[in-house]
């Protein structure tokens, strides 16, 4: 097993070190190899996905990524800027589906938004399909580099679009995880979230979802409008087990859930190909203000490193001890600086990635 290590900018050198250290603390056999990404890598190269680190990804069985990002570079051309360099890889490693879990660990319950009674617990898996949809429609004419309208004309549009086999691969994923999911005691469920009763493309989504979901009986599927999700979701959060939706949906339901948990800084991320190859990354970004200063929380990307180990290296027994090891530290109360509260003591980024050693 090879993993393509790249730290980025930011905060991200920083958290990847802590999740290497528990990595590397597990004694898989996997080999290692870093490169440069994003701004740093722009800094040496002239470009924030340079060859050789696309190369190296490209080549690997799985991706950890830190964050990329820095106000410096906002003055460059969008093709240079280090964002440009998580977009290069997903459409280079054709990463489609988009896992994003929403977990509130019992002892953060109460840095939660919502009442302790309904976030504690919460286990949340939301899969967004991430090559298609309104993203990657038409659209009509080209934004200007000054305000991002269309020259010449009194309206825009975009267009929505899915095609079935995109539809079925993403579905499949869906179920898949559900079922791997139930192995693990979870409820096994599938919640497919559309807008069928306005949108044609929903109402495709929704009929090739359920096809889909007749292959896999052991899974029950039900159907939520969009907009009922998302109340839902601040309702009774832990109604939920896998929810599965297209990339405009997803991409605001994903950031709902991150905050019924308390703290972005707990949430790790996948992005897969059908290959199973997939990149790893917290859902934070660069945070290049509090870069350095050893207070980042690298829990997310030890976490991500975990979700690596499950879906793209088949170690599942090394990502339940990852997890676990996680929950032992947090009940001991230890906290970094953005989760930290009264009564809980406050440790710095590679501190925290000691104790997550120390506890596995």
């Amino acid at each position: 097993m090879k993993i393509a290590i790249l730290p980025g900018d930011g905060i991200g050198p920083e958290i990847v070190d802590e999740a290497v250290k528990v990595l590397e603390a597990l004694d898989l056999g996997i080999e290692m190899e870093s490169a440069l990404v994003g701004g740093v890598a722009y800094q040496v190269h002239g470009h924030p996905l340079p060859p050789a680190t696309l190369k190296l990804a490209t080549e690997a069985d799985a991706v950890l990524f830190g964050a990329v990002g820095d106000w410096k570079y906002d003055q460059l051309e969008r093709s240079l800027r280090p964002e440009q360099a998580i977009l290069g890889l997903r459409k280079s490693l054709e990463l489609f589906a988009n896992f994003r879990p929403a977990i509130c660990h019992a002892a953060l319950a109460g840095a939660s938004s919502l009442r302790p009674d309904l976030v504690a617990g919460l286990d949340i898996l939301i899969v967004r399909e991430l090559t298609g949809d309104v993203y990657f429609g038409q659209p009509r004419g080209h934004r200007t580099a000054t305000d991002g309208h269309f020259p010449g004309s009194e309206e825009a549009f975009d267009t929505m679009r899915y095609s079935r086999p995109e539809i079925e691969r993403i579905a499949h994923v869906a179920f898949e995880a559900a079922q791997k999911r139930k192995a693990a005691g979870r409820a096994g469920r599938v919640t497919s979230v559309d807008k069928a009763n306005v949108l044609e493309t929903s109402q495709l989504w929704r009929d090739v979802v359920t096809q889909v979901g007749l292959q896999y009986p052991d899974i029950a599927l039900d159907h939520l409008y969009v907009d009922n999700a998302a109340m839902q979701l601040v309702r009774s959060p832990k109604q939920f087990d896998v929810i599965v939706t297209g990339n405009l949906f997803g991409d605001i339901l994903s950031d709902e859930a991150s905050m019924l948990t308390g703290s972005i800084g707990m949430l790790p991320s996948a992005s897969m190909n059908a290959r199973r190859q997939g990149l790893f990354e917290p859902s934070h970004g660069s945070a290049p203000d509090i870069a350095g200063q050893n207070i980042a929380n690298p829990l997310a990307t030890i976490l991500s490193a975990a979700m690596m180990l499950r879906f793209s290296l088949n170690h599942e027994s090394a990502a339940q001890q990852i997890e676990a090891a996680v929950q032992k530290v947090l009940a001991r109360g230890l906290r970094t600086a953005d989760i930290h509260s009264t009564g809980t003591v406050c440790v710095g980024t590679s501190q925290m990635g000691d104790a997550v050693v120390n506890a596995l």
